[in-house]
């Protein structure tokens, strides 16, 4: 049995190094000696800019201030993904954050607001008619967000009702840098070098020590791989096996560029669908980010220079870099003394925002998890169980996007409507349109409220209701509707702008 576990290495800085490093240090900090190992001539990814609510929680768990860290992150309110021409070109919908309508005993909104179209055309069977721009009507971040106001307002003033949910777009850079202040405040060690051998126990396999190229040698009894797609420790040294997602997500590249900015800054992120990919648009303080994420069967790397070049909202700042990668996952995030954290352990398209999420997730899980006196299998196993649920229900989500469109315009778009994709998912999307229905597992990322935004807004209408609906009558119904639109549109009225609410920072 391997000893007590007492010294951590962490191989690799940016997003996932730093951040592994600052939830280690701030719960665990007074017990174990915490290496950072990372080299400023090996650049970092720094594309994931855009995040989800749950971030909230995570820089409030390490001790991190949200003014402080919007201000030097050169950070912005995201209140939800607008998907401009997923459905068909032209068609817009947005995945917001937060609530929609009013939470009602054993039966979604949604049903509701389904039974309300109906009624405005005077036929129960009328689905395929709706109107379902109207759907976010009833969402106060979607309306906020249109409308570029933001406050932190927990509730809908005098009501029960929940207010807004937000996460935000940042410098990914500058977040790495933060938090690398933050941790090593904390009493995070950081070690300046380029890893030359990594050096294993004969027998067991485990890693013992790093070797650097100045002769240093870094022992450790848990090494966390955050070392990005290189994968330095998690594939190239342990061999541990990738699970491809490229046969249901089809692109296999980005192109990133940042270009000025432009006011006002919106408080959500804009994906667009393309011929053969989609484009991102992130807006920061100072800058826009913005990316293509396409397949490199359908486009040559310059015809996508091309392509993002020509539908910038500004000049653009830097040249395009362009990163290829294999969306999947490693079929073990946790193998004998090492836990892949961040891009080491798989990637996912930046569809969303799901990257920096699966960070924060992961060494949260490390912390829940963490070996005490050696490491035993039947930890190292349920942790990775659990990862690979975790990472599935996200594929399936991203997934839904790419089958779930409806255009006609390209080969590559038809072969996301012919693909077959994972029975879960078919189960979700049949289900959701025989009977408006959709069901989550507790620790699901993306809630029921998620999926049927997505669902609605590329056209997977429901043929049904749930039958609680009918035990209102038509007058209390349209009541229950008119009352909720009046008291989101005088809350967002009340609001101040996005940019307002940047300057008071």
């Amino acid at each position: 049995m391997q000893d007590k576990i007492q010294k951590v290495v962490i191989v690799g800085g940016g997003t996932a190094g730093w951040m592994t490093a600052s939830l280690l240090a701030k719960t665990l900090g007074k017990t174990l000696e915490i290496s950072l190992v990372e080299s400023d001539k090996i650049g970092i990814i720094g594309v994931g800019e855009a995040t989800i609510p749950p971030i909230i929680n995570f820089n409030s768990a390490i001790g991190i201030n949200e003014k402080a860290f919007i201000k030097a992150t050169q950070g912005t309110i995201k209140l939800g993904i607008e998907f401009n021409n997923w459905h068909r070109n032209g068609d817009s919908y947005m995945h917001a954050f937060g609530k929609i309508g009013k939470k009602l005993p054993f039966c979604d909104f949604n049903h509701f607001w389904l039974r309300a179209q109906q009624d405005k055309r005077g036929n129960a069977n009328a689905s395929s008619t709706i109107d379902t721009s109207s759907f976010w009507d009833f969402s106060l971040n979607y309306q906020a967000a249109k409308q570029h106001k933001f406050a932190p307002i927990n509730n809908i003033p005098n009501t029960n009702l929940p207010g807004i949910a937000h996460a935000y777009h940042f410098d990914a850079g500058l977040y790495a840098k933060f938090l690398r202040k933050h941790a090593t405040n904390l009493g995070v060690k950081r070690i300046e070098g380029t890893i030359t051998k990594v050096n294993q126990h004969t027998d067991s396999g485990f890693i013992n020590s790093l070797s650097l190229e100045n002769d240093t040698n870094i022992a450790g009894d848990l090494f966390i791989d955050c070392s990005g797609l290189a994968a330095l420790l998690i594939e190239k040294t342990l061999s541990t096996g990738y699970e491809d997602y490229s046969h249901w997500l089809p692109c296999d590249r980005a192109i990133a560029v940042p270009c000025e900015k432009v006011e006002p800054i919106e408080p959500y992120t804009r994906s667009t669908a393309h011929n053969f990919g989609w484009q991102w648009r992130i807006p920061l303080q100072h800058r826009t980010g913005n990316g293509l994420v396409y397949s490199s069967k359908h486009m040559s790397d310059d015809e996508a220079k091309e392509l993002l070049l020509n539908n910038l909202d500004g000049k653009a700042l830097a040249e395009p870099r362009v990163i290829p990668f294999k969306t999947g996952r490693r079929r073990k995030q946790w193998h004998n003394n090492v836990i892949a954290i961040g891009l080491s352990s798989g990637f996912f398209e930046p569809l969303e925002s799901t990257n920096i999420h699966l960070i924060q997730t992961a060494a949260i899980r490390l912390m829940k998890f963490f070996p005490h006196n050696g490491i035993k299998q039947i930890e190292v196993d349920e942790f990775n169980a659990q990862s690979k649920v975790e990472l599935e229900g996200i594929r399936d989500f991203i997934i839904l996007h790419y089958k779930l469109n409806n255009r006609g315009d390209s080969e590559f778009w038809r072969a996301c409507q012919r693909m077959d994709i994972p029975e879960s998912l078919v189960t979700k999307i049949e289900l959701f349109k025989k009977t408006g229905k959709v069901f989550c597992k507790p620790d699901d990322l993306f809630t029921e409220i998620a999926w049927q935004q997505v669902m609605i807004g590329q056209g997977n209408i429901p043929e049904d209701y749930h039958p609680l609906v009918d035990t209102l009558s038509i007058e209390q119904r349209t009541d229950l509707m008119a009352s909720l639109k009046t008291l989101i549109n005088r809350t967002v009225e009340k609001l101040p702008s996005h940019d307002e609410f940047l300057q008071s920072l």
